[in-house]
């Protein structure tokens, strides 16, 4: 009897245990990233600094020397397929060989390299720009970004309110739309390393968001989401803070004190307060500065036509009182 309810207890735990709740070795972050340099052309860097996670997990991210982006971009290997997130702001292969290191880094099982799935955050350019180092390779299927892709791709039944999968053999891969950023954005999480990829939706940097309402409800659906779900590293896009919270100047190839890449859980969980403050247009709130590049460009755009407006009508006030002058000066005395 006593075995028996020994038995019972072991079964009743593990029936009451989440899927998720598995140990998880923890990865390396202990990685210091290239700085860039003042001066790119007499200081030349490595274009790609490829650094292993763990075993089945790289991080990549392209030099800020070859873009100023300096995005990340992220392989996840399964044991039937692989999973690249993101592939960078440089399309040239001999300027930033992206497919060659990525192709590289796959095992061979049987003479065969694993088959490569490559998906994206979102669609702008800075990453998607390596897509066409992947054409024409044995193996690799390259997912569109607009939202008919997204949504077939990655088989959603019910965007931007449900979550997609990816397996990629003994690893699945959560798809959880986070569009407000871009319409079509998507988070990955990876139960298996518990690690969190963000993209442009949230990063140690400025964000920018294009449809405040799709953010906010974004910000609550992946807290939602990861609230029981462990959280090693949220991993976005960029780095663009320094080490003390001050935002790196627009188009610096030079991060001499970068912040880290890693965010928490923690800080992720703050994100539907803050943008609850966001007034669509600009605004900040502690180290999170947050605009609508869309409306700063048409904020841009309408002052611009006003001074070319005044400058006009000054120009034609001047021309004007010019010639009301010499026609004084015509009048005989």
């Amino acid at each position: 009897m006593k075995y028996a309810l020994i038995v019972l207890c072991c079964l009743a735990s593990l029936l009451g245990a989440p899927a998720f709740a598995q140990d998880t070795a923890p990865g390396d972050m202990n990685v210091h990233w290239d700085p860039g340099a003042t001066s790119c052309p007499t200081r030349p860097t490595r274009p790609l600094q490829v650094h292993r996670y763990d075993q089945d997990t790289y991080i990549l991210r392209e030099s800020l020397c070859q873009t100023y982006e300096g995005p990340f971009v992220y392989l996840l290997i399964g044991h039937a397929r692989a999973l690249l997130i993101d592939t960078g702001d440089v399309a040239d292969a001999n300027q930033m060989p992206l497919a060659r290191t990525v192709l590289g880094l796959l095992p061979v099982v049987n003479g065969k390299r694993l088959p490569l799935l490559v998906a994206h955050t979102h669609g702008h350019l800075d990453h998607r720009s390596g897509d066409a180092q992947f054409g024409g390779e044995p193996d690799v299927t390259v997912l569109g970004t607009d939202l008919p892709h997204v949504i077939d791709g990655f088989g959603f039944r019910d965007w931007p309110h449900d979550v997609a999968h990816v397996d990629l053999g003994d690893r699945i891969v959560d798809v959880i739309p986070t569009p407000g950023h871009y319409p079509s954005h998507v988070s990955f999480y990876d139960a298996s390393a518990s690690l969190l990829f963000t993209g442009d939706f949230y990063l140690p940097g400025r964000l920018i968001i294009e449809d405040t309402d799709a953010d906010r409800a974004s910000a609550r659906r992946i807290n939602d989401y990861v609230r029981d779900r462990p959280v090693a590293h949220v991993l976005g896009g960029h780095i663009e803070l320094d080490r003390q919270g001050q935002v790196e100047s627009m188009g610096s190839n030079w991060h001499p004190d970068e912040a880290p890449l890693s965010l928490s859980k923690e800080d992720l969980a703050q994100l539907p307060q803050v943008l609850a403050s966001f007034n669509g247009f600009y605004s900040q709130s502690g180290r999170f500065v947050m605009y609508s590049q869309t409306r700063m460009l048409q904020a841009v755009a309408t002052l611009s036509i006003l001074l070319l407006i005044v400058i006009a009508l000054s120009l034609r006030w001047w021309f004007r009182r010019r010639r009301g002058v010499r026609a004084r000066q015509l009048l005989p005395t």
